[in-house]
């Protein structure tokens, strides 16, 4: 027998987006249910993540600007995940073109700011967010299923969610929170346009002959762009490598044997952080670039990955899900104050109005940059390098771009505002 259960809102994808949109939205008292398809429960997730060895690192991090620690601290997860000792916080950042001359310093210090950001472990994160849950009565989270169907949208814009474990959910409105190949983005018939960059990242984690000096280096080379991120412990020798490359290159460095890579890395890094002594275990991610050409309908919106991604070469994507995840909550929130419908499509278009264009502008910017420094002519290389040289010495624009990257300047959702 099928049964069917309600809920003011579903979030699909207990992620990190899904989960900080989750625990934004938990003051109201509303009922909320999150879906997420790897069985278990948070106890055991979280006992698992905290058991893990003080020397191994996730090799997928995020780089969090200012914005999204905000963010995190008023949800209550900044202090847990500082608890863990695995934030680290950057205060420079080298980027300098490998094929020429070009070489872009960035510094707190110039901003009159402590920091310009965080590197912290996505496990860590997650992490962090799951430890709320259990102080709200509201957030339920059910583990081990997944989404089937998705129903049209019914007269008063509710639809009904169809679960792999034959559930039924009666809902005002549904968010994807599932990533980049969403099924609540397919399901909804949600259209994207999406191409595949042409590289693959390859991750690890590293420990170098000196210290990384909190610093994030990123040298674009020939193939794609090296990122050497500093990790938090280990003598401030750890870092976390993102290296975006072409695929059968990226086989390659596969490949290799761990003193092979760790030699390549080296020559690929130019030794910014001398020799690479060790190396973690590779992972290769495929990058492609999605958007979805909506990111509402009635009584279903898209957050995060859901409804766009892009190149990992200034390490934005989790920042826009995050500020996603922000702006959505305040536009439900509002809706919920002043009696609107949440499942009324008006009511959501707030919120894609709000993300859609600065998500097309990131989008369109990490473009140019991937293309910019793709492999190029001679004379396209050196005014490439005396632009980066120029930028450099302009400091007003300089800054400008950095308090964009750390979520300072430009429009933000209502709650980063206070």
């Amino acid at each position: 027998m099928t049964t069917e259960q309600h809920a003011d809102l579903v979030i699909v994808g207990a992620g990190m987006v899904g989960l900080a949109l989750a625990l934004a939205l938990a003051p109201s008292g509303k009922r909320i249910c999150l879906l997420e398809q790897r069985s278990g429960c948070v106890a055991d997730w979280l006992d698992q993540l905290c058991a893990q060895p003080e020397q191994q690192y996730d090799p997928r991090v995020s780089a969090l600007n200012l914005a999204s620690v905000k963010l995190l601290d008023q949800l209550g997860a900044w202090s847990a995940i500082q608890s863990l000792f695995r934030a680290c916080a950057y205060r420079d950042m080298e980027v300098w073109d490998g094929e020429g001359s070009g070489r872009i310093q960035f510094s707190a210090d110039a901003l009159h700011q402590d920091q310009l950001g965080y590197i912290v472990e996505n496990s860590m994160i997650q992490a962090g967010l799951l430890q709320q849950l259990p102080e709200h009565d509201n957030l339920q989270l059910l583990t081990g299923v997944g989404l089937q169907q998705l129903s049209a949208p019914a007269a008063d814009g509710s639809r009904t969610l169809q679960l792999s474990d034959g559930r039924r959910l009666s809902v005002m409105l549904v968010v994807g929170a599932d990533g980049a190949l969403s099924r609540t983005r397919q399901l909804s018939g949600l259209g994207a346009t999406e191409w595949d960059y042409g590289h693959h990242a390859l991750v690890t984690t590293i420990t170098t002959e000196r210290e990384h000096a909190e610093t994030c280096w990123q040298r674009f080379t020939e193939d794609g762009p090296l990122a050497l991120l500093p990790l938090a412990g280990g003598g401030r020798r750890k870092s976390s490598i993102v290296w975006s490359t072409s695929p059968e290159h990226a086989r390659e460095l596969m490949a290799l044997s761990d003193e092979d890579f760790r030699q390549a890395l080296g020559r690929a890094s130019d030794y910014c952080l001398g020799a690479v002594v060790d190396s973690a275990e590779r992972q290769l991610i495929p990058l492609r670039q999605r958007h979805a050409h909506q990111y509402v309908e009635a009584g279903l919106a898209l957050v995060g990955d859901a409804a766009h991604t892009i190149h990992p070469l200034a390490g934005q994507g989790v920042n826009l899900g995050f500020m996603d995840a922000a702006a959505l909550a305040d536009v439900i929130e509002a809706a919920w104050q002043r009696g609107e419908s949440i499942a009324d499509e008006s009511v959501l278009r707030r919120y894609q109005r709000q993300r859609r264009s600065a998500n097309l502008s990131m989008s369109a910017a990490m473009e140019s940059f991937r293309r910019l420094f793709a492999p190029q002519p001679a004379p396209v290389r050196l005014l490439r390098s005396c632009g980066m040289n120029l930028m450099n010495r302009l400091e007003p624009v300089k800054q400008h771009l950095v308090l964009q990257a750390m979520g300072l300047s430009g429009e933000r959702p209502q709650r980063l505002q206070r």
